[in-house]
C-alpha cells in the first residue's frame, strides 16, 4: 500500500470536448469527431469566450424548460432536456477544471479557474430555480431509471437550498460560489509551492540513485535542486542517507500551500457548517452522509474505531522495529524514530528482509512498457481494443490519447488521456478525471483522463499499483453505459467510487497477469516469479504504519465537518500529536490534504470503506485473476452500471452473495495471502 495519500479520482463529470463534440452519428463504426478540438482554447481569450459561450447555450436551454405550461410539462421530456443541460455545463467545467491543473500558462489556468467558478454559480442557480424545481417534480418516469434520475435531480434542488426562502437561498448560493473560489486558490497555492526548491549538497544526497540525481538540475556551486514533486519525495525519503537531507525535505513538503491553505481550510469548514445549518442539518457530515454507503457519522466512526483496533498494535510494533533499525544503522542507543526515516528505514527493510530493490523493480518495469503490459492486460480481461490516436489534440507534448474499441477493433466505445510525468504547476498527485460521462440517451461517449507525476525512468511498485488503481478509475468512467450522465462511470456514491480502482491494484502482483509483460514489452525482460513475491510480501508489510495513517486521515477530515467547530491546524497537531510518532513542529500538512478541499470533505474514510468491498470482489476471480468470463461478468454488472444501481446491490449480484470484511480486516493486519 501506499505510505501517503491515496491517489484520487475527480468524480465531477468532466469533458475534454465542447466545440466539437465526441459523439458518434448514426454508425458506430465511426472515429470521433475532431472537429474543434478538445480543449476550451489554448488562450486565456479563448477559454474566457468558450465558457461564456457555453453558459449562454446553457441559459438557454435552462429558458425553454422554464417556459414549458407546468401542466404540460410531465410529459415533455424534461429528464432528457436536464441531461442535455448536465453534460453541457459538466463539459464546460470539467474542461477548465482539467485545463486549469494541467496547462504550463499561467494566464490561461487564471481563465480555466474563472469558468469553473461561473459554471458552479450557473449549477446554483439552476438548482435554486423554483420555476424549474416545480417542472421537474412534474416529471412522469416511463422506467426506473427515470425514477432515479428524477430522484437524484430532485435531491440536487433540495440540496441547494430550494425549500428556503428567498434571503437564506441567496445565502446558501453565496456560500457555495466562495467555496469553489476558496476550493481553487487552494489547489493553486499547492501547484506553486510545488516549484518550490530544497537545495541539498552532493554529501546529502548520498545513497540516492546516481541516475535520478543525473536528472537533477544544480547551482552554480554544485549543490542540487530539488522541486517538491513526488518523484523527488520518493527518492528522498526512501533512499538519502543523510537524515537532515531527509528532514529538510520532508519539513518543505508538509509546508505546501503555507499558512494561507490553513486559513481556506478553516474558512470552508466554516462555510460547510453554515450551509448545513441554514438546512437544518445538525453537521455537514450529517448531510453529505445522508446518501452515501454508510448513511451517518456514527457508522463512520464505529468503522474507523474498527480499523484502530486491528491496527495499533500492529503500528507500534512496527515502529519499534524500526527504532531499532535506526538505532542499530546510526550506533546510537538513544536514536528516536522520526517521520522523515519511516520511508527511509521501511525501504531498508524491505531491501533486507525481502530483497526488495525499487531500483530493481524500475528496471523491470519500463515507465512506456508498463503502459503497454496495462493495456493488454485490459483488453484480454474486459474484450477490448485500444488505438493510440495521435490525431486528437493535446495539452502537452508528453500527453498521449487514445481511443476505446469493443474487442472487433470497429465498434467505438470512448477515448481517454494519458499525462504521466511532472512538470511545474501541474496537479501534484495522481488522479482520474471522467472527463465526460457516457449519455446513450444523448449518444455521447466517454472520455477520460489520467494524471500522474511518474518516474520517466521506470516504475517502483507502489507507482506500479498507482498507475493500474488509476486506470480503473478510467475504466469505470469509459466503459459506463448509462441513460443519463449525471449517472456515469464515478458518478456513484463516494464511498464506493474508489471500489473499482483499488481492486485493480492485485493485477499488479499475479504471475497469470505479470508472464503477458514481455508481449506487450518486447524490450523487458520476463518478470522473475521471485520478484512478485517479493513485491507482495513487502506490499503487506508496515500495514499498521499505513492504516493508521489512514485512519488518522479520515479522522482528521470528520473532526472538520462535525457539529463541534474545530481550528484546521489545531485539530490536526491535537490528532497527529496523539500519534506514536507524534506531531513535527513547523509542518504544515492539512495545508496540503487536497481531498478536503475538493469532493472527499466527510468523505475520506470512504478509501477504506470501498477496499472492503473492493479486496471482497477480487474473491469472485479465484486463482485465475485473467479470467475473460469473470472479467465480463465484472464489466457488465459494476464497471457498466455507473450510479444507476446501488453498489451494494451491484457487488451481491457480482459475488452470488453479500459483501463481507474478512479480506479487508486481513489486509490492514498484514495477514492477507
Amino acid at each position: 500500500m501506499h505510505n501517503i495519500i491515496k491517489s484520487a479520482v475527480l468524480t465531477v463529470p468532466l469533458a475534454l470536448v465542447l466545440t466539437g463534440c465526441l459523439t458518434h452519428g448514426s454508425s458506430k463504426d465511426e472515429q470521433p469527431n475532431l472537429q474543434g478540438g478538445f480543449l476550451l482554447g489554448t488562450t486565456a481569450k479563448a477559454v474566457q469566450d468558450s465558457c461564456d459561450q457555453a453558459l449562454k447555450n446553457a441559459a438557454n436551454q435552462l429558458a425553454a424548460i422554464r417556459a414549458i405550461p407546468l401542466a404540460n410539462a410531465g410529459k415533455a421530456g424534461l429528464l432528457a432536456r436536464w441531461n442535455e443541460v448536465n453534460q453541457l455545463l459538466d463539459s464546460t467545467t470539467g474542461t477548465a477544471d482539467l485545463q486549469a491543473n494541467t496547462d504550463t500558462s499561467q494566464g490561461l489556468r487564471d481563465a480555466a479557474l474563472a469558468c469553473t467558478e461561473k459554471v458552479s454559480s450557473q449549477y446554483t442557480n439552476m438548482y435554486q430555480d423554483e420555476a424549474l424545481y416545480q417542472r421537474m417534480n412534474a416529471v412522469v418516469p416511463a422506467d426506473e431509471l427515470d425514477t432515479l434520475a428524477k430522484r437524484d435531480i430532485l435531491k440536487g434542488f433540495e440540496s441547494s437550498g430550494i425549500s428556503l426562502d428567498a434571503a437564506k437561498r441567496a445565502q446558501f448560493k453565496q456560500l457555495s460560489d466562495d467555496m469553489t473560489t476558496l476550493a481553487n486558490e487552494f489547489n493553486a497555492n499547492v501547484a506553486n509551492d510545488g516549484k518550490n526548491i530544497v537545495t541539498l549538497s552532493p554529501a546529502e544526497v548520498a545513497g540516492i540513485d546516481a541516475a535520478f540525481l543525473a536528472s537533477i538540475p544544480k547551482d552554480g556551486a554544485g549543490n542540487y535542486q530539488f522541486k517538491l514533486n513526488y518523484p523527488n519525495r520518493d527518492n528522498i525519503m526512501g533512499y538519502a542517507s543523510n537524515e537532515e537531507a531527509r528532514r529538510k525535505f520532508y519539513v518543505a513538503f508538509m509546508q505546501r500551500g503555507g499558512n494561507r491553505n490553513i486559513t481556506i481550510l478553516d474558512e470552508l469548514s466554516k462555510k460547510r457548517r453554515q450551509q448545513a445549518q441554514l438546512l437544518g442539518k445538525e453537521s455537514f457530515a450529517a448531510w453529505t452522509l445522508e446518501d452515501r454507503m454508510a448513511g451517518t457519522p456514527k457508522a463512520v466512526d464505529d468503522f474507523l474505531a474498527s480499523v484502530g483496533s486491528k491496527v495499533e498494535e500492529l503500528e507500534k510494533k512496527e515502529i519499534a522495529d524500526l527504532t531499532t533499525l535506526k538505532r542499530s544503522d546510526t550506533a546510537n542507543p538513544a536514536a528516536k524514530l522520526e517521520r522523515w526515516d519511516v520511508t527511509y528505514y521501511q525501504t531498508k527493510v524491505k531491501k533486507q528482509n525481502y530483497a526488495l530493490d525499487q531500483a530493481e523493480v524500475r528496471k523491470q518495469f519500463p515507465t512506456q512498457g508498463s503502459v503497454d503490459w496495462l493495456l493488454l492486460v485490459s483488453s484480454r480481461l474486459y474484450g477490448l481494443t485500444f488505438k493510440a490516436n495521435a490525431k486528437l489534440p493535446v495539452w502537452h507534448p508528453e500527453v498521449k490519447a487514445y481511443d476505446v474499441y469493443e474487442a472487433d477493433g470497429k465498434t467505438y466505445i470512448g477515448s481517454f488521456y494519458m499525462d504521466l510525468f511532472p512538470r511545474d504547476d501541474k496537479y501534484g498527485h495522481a488522479a482520474a478525471w471522467g472527463v465526460r460521462g457516457v449519455s446513450t440517451q444523448l449518444g455521447a461517449k466517454p472520455v477520460s483522463v489520467l494524471v500522474t507525476n511518474f518516474d520517466k525512468g521506470g516504475l517502483s511498485s507502489d507507482e506500479l499499483e498507482t498507475l493500474f488503481h488509476e486506470f480503473g478509475h478510467v475504466l469505470h468512467g469509459v466503459l459506463s453505459k448509462t441513460r443519463y450522465s449525471f449517472h456515469a462511470g464515478t458518478n456513484v456514491k463516494r464511498d464506493f467510487v474508489e471500489a473499482p480502482s483499488q481492486m485493480f491494484e492485485e493485477w499488479t502482483r499475479r504471475p497469470e497477469v505479470t508472464r503477458l509483460l514481455t508481449e506487450a514489452c518486447a524490450s523487458c525482460k520476463p518478470v522473475d516469479a521471485a520478484l512478485i513475491a517479493k513485491i507482495k510480501a513487502a506490499n503487506n508489510y508496515g500495514a499498521g504504519i499505513q492504516y493508521a495513517r489512514q485512519r488518522l486521515y479520515a479522522s482528521y477530515d470528520m473532526s472538520l465537518v462535525g457539529k463541534d467547530y474545530q481550528a484546521p491546524l489545531a485539530s490536526w497537531q491535537a490528532l497527529e500529536g496523539a500519534t506514536p510518532l507524534g506531531y513535527v513542529p513547523a509542518t504544515l500538512f492539512p495545508a496540503g490534504f487536497g481531498h478536503l478541499a475538493g469532493g472527499y470533505a466527510a468523505g475520506y474514510y470512504g478509501y477504506m470503506w470501498s477496499e472492503v468491498m473492493a479486496l471482497d470482489m477480487q474473491s469472485a476471480y479465484g486463482n485465475n485473476f485473467m479470467d475473460p468470463k469473470v472479467g465480463a461478468k465484472y464489466r457488465s454488472l459494476i464497471l457498466e452500471k455507473g450510479g444507476e444501481v446501488n453498489p451494494m446491490t451491484l457487488v451481491t449480484q457480482f459475488l452470488g452473495r453479500a459483501p463481507n470484511s474478512d479480506a479487508f480486516f486481513a489486509q490492514i493486519t498484514g495477514t492477507r495471502q
